[in-house]
């Protein structure tokens, strides 16, 4: 049975300092109340990961990193494996975001080994699908998401637990959302393609909605059947704004 907390999962991207470890103490403030309904996940950029950990420890925050390498270890200047996230403190990470397959190239077969990478460290791996408005208005919406799902799942995940989110590529950072029934039905078109792909542990996996979550919207969003937890990008980024999308849910 697919797990029934929703997950509420805040990416910084290329955001956040030192200062901002004030958010997580606001976070963690609001959590202490006791009222949160959701898992909370926080993805800082990768060298704040290690402070943010820290920040969190011993609440119900959890941390992620939003990418990793492949390998393990070896001459890749810059780069950051899953095995070095996990020792700085994240034990979530984003895989396949729409801004790295759009602005870095990465292809679906990349996302898979790098799903390897976060599983062999010991990672649990969102991995993002979603189409372009070009590909939404040509009628391909559908094709290739699911296109996308089949082919960045890995067969070592038969076994284990991980989070799909569908992030429309021309909603994210817009202001812009599909309709619920968009958003329904993406969400069936991604749970297909994943058990076609891996068979019976699709139904335990949560796929979550990415694509201008933001307080005024997240209560529809959250409540639309089939969504299971939201990606969260700019509103994640200050606790008032993440904080009404917690509990929105």
């Amino acid at each position: 049975m697919k797990q029934s907390v929703k997950l509420i999962a805040g990416n910084w991207k290329m955001n956040g300092s030192a200062a901002s470890l004030a958010e997580i103490e606001a976070l963690r403030a609001d959590a202490g109340r006791g009222e949160w309904r959701v898992e909370v996940v926080v993805f800082p950029p990768s060298p704040l990961v290690e402070r943010v950990a820290r920040a969190a420890g011993g609440s119900p925050i959890e941390v992620g990193a939003q990418d990793c390498r492949a390998e393990a270890a070896g001459a890749f200047t810059g780069c950051v494996s899953a095995e070095l996230l996990h020792d700085a403190g994240a034990r979530w990470v984003i895989l396949g975001h729409s801004e790295r397959r759009q602005g870095l190239g990465e292809t679906s077969a990349g996302v898979a080994a790098k799903v390897e990478a976060a599983l062999r460290a010991g990672l649990h791996p969102i991995i993002c699908v979603g189409e372009t408005l070009a590909e939404r208005d040509a009628g391909e919406a559908e094709t290739v998401v699911a296109a996308q799902v089949g082919a960045s799942l890995p067969d070592s995940l038969r076994d284990q637990t991980f989070t799909l989110a569908y992030e429309p590529v021309w909603a994210i950072g817009t202001g812009r959302t599909p309709t619920p029934a968009d958003i329904a039905r993406m969400h069936e078109v991604i749970r297909s393609a994943a058990a076609a792909r891996l068979g019976p542990v699709a139904a335990d996996m949560r796929v979550l909605y990415g694509g201008s979550v933001n307080p005024a919207n997240a209560a529809t969003i959250l409540a639309t059947p089939g969504v299971d937890g939201a990606l969260v990008g700019g509103a994640s980024l200050k606790a008032a704004d993440f904080l009404a999308i917690i509990h929105a849910a």
